[in-house]
């Protein structure tokens, strides 16, 4: 499969013509969005979101969390996943939850408990190979009906008027196609670089006016016009130079990018801070096994076809039950 990925990626001759194939994608009206009654800035987002999107009204589910936590145990996750999938209808694909806590149930990400199911097994051994993920590299635009999972992603709400900026990146993001470089770093911190071999080769996608850039460092600094960004890095410096693309997408392969209130490692929320418009990043210590974070040529790929970037990242990660997205699930810069 590997291979194939890779020769995918060389970007020549049939390889272009592949990436404008006409792409379906998920669409508002088969998102859901579950808004944290208990906290005004997930309510204020929220309804921001869905009109923003124009999302049904009946898309729109309402929860209690008090308090915020920053994990729940699976007990409370399982109640909390019954309310909300008794407020789907069948053609909901996936699923936003407005806020930035909770986002950890035990060891696992929420995200990848409710679109995959609570994984104990990878708590007892968290350093091990876990649930292997039925969308990884797939093309399907129905995992639900075809694999029973909802997509899901979180929308931080630490700020509203952070939120609301990163939601305009998301809907502007396909208007037009803007000349746009993709950045992946081999750093100096080696066991970070467990999916540098599967980045994809420097060169330009003319078709969709991309070029691809590696390097060796740690950072990137006073760079513009960035749609991918992924690196090995615990902390990424230089951020704040940076100027990103409406729909980038942008993560670092570390151990707790996804203990988004954490301090030991850079958050994840640090990559929307910058102007990033989804990220990812795992909650507990994953080991570097690039099978749990985002797969640099999957991602790549998807997202050039046209899909979203929900879609995108839930298709570019093998093992994601540690992994939380979060961002602007819609934006799809690359949809014509």
């Amino acid at each position: 499969m590997i291979v194939g990925l890779l020769a995918l990626l060389c970007w020549h001759g049939a390889a272009q013509a592949q990436l404008v194939a006409k792409a379906g994608g998920l669409r508002p009206a088969q998102l859901a969005l579950v808004i944290n009654d208990d906290e005004p800035n997930s309510v204020e987002i929220g309804e921001y979101y869905r009109q923003a999107r124009n999302l049904p009204a009946e898309n729109v589910v309402h929860v209690r969390i008090p308090n915020r936590p920053r994990k729940l145990d699976a007990e409370q996750f399982r109640q909390l996943k019954e309310q909300i999938d008794a407020r789907l209808g069948p053609h909901i694909e996936a699923v936003l939850m407005v806020w930035t806590a909770p986002y950890a149930v035990e060891c696992n990400a929420i995200t990848a408990a409710y679109t995959m199911g609570f994984d104990a097994e990878v708590c007892a051994t968290p350093c091990g190979p876990a649930k292997p993920n039925l969308y990884f590299n797939n093309t399907s635009s129905d995992p639900q009906g075809e694999h029973g999972m909802r997509l899901s992603m979180l929308l931080p709400t630490d700020s509203v008027a952070a939120a609301k900026a990163l939601i305009g990146r998301g809907v502007s993001a396909g208007f037009s196609t803007p000349a746009a470089n993709a950045w992946y770093l081999t750093t100096s911190e080696s066991a970070r670089n467990s999916r540098a071999p599967f980045f994809p080769r420097a060169g330009v996608v003319a078709a969709r006016k991309l070029t691809v850039k590696r390097l060796s460092a740690d950072f990137i600094e006073n760079e513009k016009d960035i749609m991918i960004y992924q690196t090995g890095m615990a902390r990424v410096a230089r951020l704040e130079t940076l100027q990103f693309l409406p729909g980038a997408l942008a993560d670092s392969l570390t151990s707790f990018g996804g203990d988004l209130y954490g301090t030991g490692q850079m958050s994840s929320l640090r990559w929307l801070e910058a102007g990033a418009t989804a990220s990812y990043g795992t909650v507990s210590e994953p080991c570097n096994y690039w099978q749990k974070f985002p797969q640099p040529t999957v991602l790549l790929s998807h997202y050039l076809r046209g899909v979203t970037a929900i879609e995108a990242y839930w298709r570019s990660v093998a093992w994601p039950a540690q992994g939380v997205f979060i961002g602007e699930p819609l934006a799809a810069p690359y949809r014509r």
